[in-house]
């Protein structure tokens, strides 16, 4: 699925999803366009979906956006789909089903938006299923986008009516799924950072890990067959938590959150033979209450107002569900699905509200009989400070190091992207340009093993200004980005690993002035730079009714949460 979108003038980022009917199959963010204006390209690998490729579908793209005088970016979208077969392709599920607000009989988007709805179906399942997972999709907005600097709710009026009452539910959050209403598995959120996050300048125009494809967590269900495939119908809820506290050091998971998190589910379905039943023991469940550590401590100056607000979170669980499968004819197997979190957050807002220091770590291990294993981290730093003129003119400067550590090895819903370099020793690639371009590229990849995961690292730093002066609007900055994505061949423990691609980029004032692109040991990207810097990115500037609305975390006139606006529909015919 290629996506290509232009725009000119002024808009906020926009939250974009795309629907086969009721499934969401793309979740996607916009850049924010400039004067000149700009174009990107992303392409998706869809063959997760195929089971819905083989029917009609009613395609929904819902980018929601406002325009006005002060908003002027239009955004021009391209979709286009490229069919194609692959000898020797992987297994993919045989039948999908929506964890969704199913809306597209109305023409309308189908996510769920918590907390103000309850996001939950009912589905009764095939009784021939032999695995089945959930993915989850979800991401925070409005008063939940930066999540991970909210403080406890016991806190959110620590500073002065100047800086606003503060976010709350604490900096931690749990997606969790549910069946029959219990527990089945949970994703601790990738803190995703979109291309107007923390300071424009930052985004431009590398754009912010996973920004422009959100990814979704696999939770393998097939514990739960024995129960799920007895011919009744069974609710799948997806649930967002945070953290409740009392303001004496004792917390525990809360039942909602701020506003406003927006959230779908998908059911993956591989299905034995015609006729045959699927049946064993319930599963059994271990999973308890996360273990939840919270401190926090608060510093007057000499007025006796508070000057500085300190907290830390630590959390940590682990799942372990399991049951005993047979089916009709015959076979049987031990199923089981294990998980292992930890999390670490460290905030500091110092200076009455107006400089924030945020520091969190976010590692876990999940892994089903199947041979699934999926191993992460989530590292993030972030430095903020905002400055404040007697004349009313403003300035904010921010620094952050940003990384995303992901190996996936075994049969995963999702493409680990390592399948190209499976399917041929000898592959002609087509590689993007600076220009966004095609480039063709002959490579001979021979001879390479055969690969059954993939480990990808990739590391953001950068440091971003603002200022805010009179009607006019400034922000630039410098960011890198060092990427690595490697093939395993084996386990993810005990497997031998060997660097298929790598990339540093490194952009200043929004213009590349750096890129080294190597694919299997060899630079692939001789192309011209940018022209010339751009220097200083001016925009007209809209106000703004507190400091930390600049920095989307506190009160005052934000961003539409646009979303949910109404979508364009299409007949599509595979």
């Amino acid at each position: 699925m290629n996506f290509t979108v232009t725009s000119k003038g002024r808009q906020f980022d926009r939250l974009g999803l795309m629907y086969l009917g009721d499934i969401e199959v793309f979740r996607t963010s916009t850049a924010e366009p400039t004067t000149n204006g700009i174009t990107w390209t992303y392409i998706k690998e869809m063959e997760q979906y195929k089971a819905l490729w083989k029917t009609d579908q009613k395609i929904i793209f819902d980018l929601g956006n406002l325009i006005d005088d002060t908003y002027t970016g239009i955004f021009s979208t391209t979709l286009t789909a490229t069919f194609f077969t692959v000898p020797n392709a992987r297994p993919t599920a045989d039948q999908i089903l929506p964890i969704s607000a199913e809306a597209s009989g109305r023409d309308a988007p189908s996510a769920f938006s918590l907390p103000s709805d309850t996001a939950l179906v009912n589905h009764q399942i095939p009784q021939n299923v032999e695995r089945a997972v959930v993915s989850l999709s979800a991401c925070g907005q409005a008063t939940e986008e930066f999540w991970y600097t909210n403080v406890f709710s016991s806190e959110v009026n620590t500073f002065g009516d100047e800086v606003g009452t503060l976010y709350g539910y604490s900096p931690f959050r749990e997606v969790q799924l549910l069946i029959d209403g219990q527990l089945t598995g949970v994703s601790w959120p990738f803190p995703i950072i979109f291309t107007g996050g923390i300071v424009p300048g930052l985004w431009r125009p590398i754009a912010g890990i996973d920004a422009f494809d959100l990814r979704e967590h696999e939770i393998d269900i097939t514990p739960w067959l024995p129960v799920l495939c007895d011919g009744a119908s069974h609710s799948f809820e997806i649930r967002v938590a945070g953290i409740n506290d009392d303001g004496h050091g004792d917390a525990s998971l809360s039942e909602t959150v701020g506003s406003t998190w927006i959230v779908t589910g998908k059911i993956f379905l591989f299905l034995g033979p015609e006729g045959s039943i699927t049946f064993g023991t319930p599963p059994k469940v271990n999973v308890s209450p996360p273990s939840l550590e919270t401190t926090s401590s608060i510093t007057t100056n000499s007025t006796g107002a508070n000057e500085t607000l300190t907290y830390s979170t630590s959390a940590s669980r682990s799942i372990s569900i399991t049951s005993e499968i047979k089916t009709k004819n015959g076979s049987s197997f031990s199923a089981s699905w294990v998980q292992s979190l930890t999390y670490t957050n460290l905030n500091v807002l110092s200076s009455q509200g107006f400089v924030q220091y945020t520091k969190q770590s976010t590692t876990g291990s999940d892994s089903s009989s199947s041979r699934y294993r999926n191993d992460y981290s989530y590292p993030l730093t972030v430095n903020s400070t905002v400055s404040v003129s007697d004349n009313g003119d403003f300035g904010i400067d921010a620094s952050l190091t940003r990384g995303l550590d992901f190996a996936v090895s075994g049969p995963a819903v999702f493409p680990s992207k390592v399948q190209p370099f499976n399917h041929t020793a000898f592959s002609p690639a087509a590689l993007f340009t600076l220009s966004g371009r095609q480039q063709p590229v002959s490579l001979s990849t021979s001879p390479l093993p055969f690969f059954s995961g993939a480990w990808t690292t990739t590391t953001q730093t950068g440091e971003a200004h603002y200022l805010s002066a009179g009607n006019r609007s400034y922000s630039f900055g410098t960011t890198s980005q060092h990427f690595i994505f490697t093939g395993l061949e084996g386990t993810i423990d005990a497997g031998t690993n060997l660097e298929l691609y790598k990339r540093d980029v490194k952009a200043v004032n929004a213009t590349v002035v750096s890129d080294v692109e190597v694919l299997v040991g060899r630079r692939v990207n001789p192309s011209p730079l940018l022209g010339a810097a751009t220097g200083l990115v001016a925009q007209q500037d809209v106000g703004a009714g507190s400091v930390r609305e600049l920095l989307g975390r506190g009160p005052g006139r934000r961003k539409d949460v646009l979303v949910m606006a109404g979508g364009h529909t299409e007949q599509t015919t595979a």
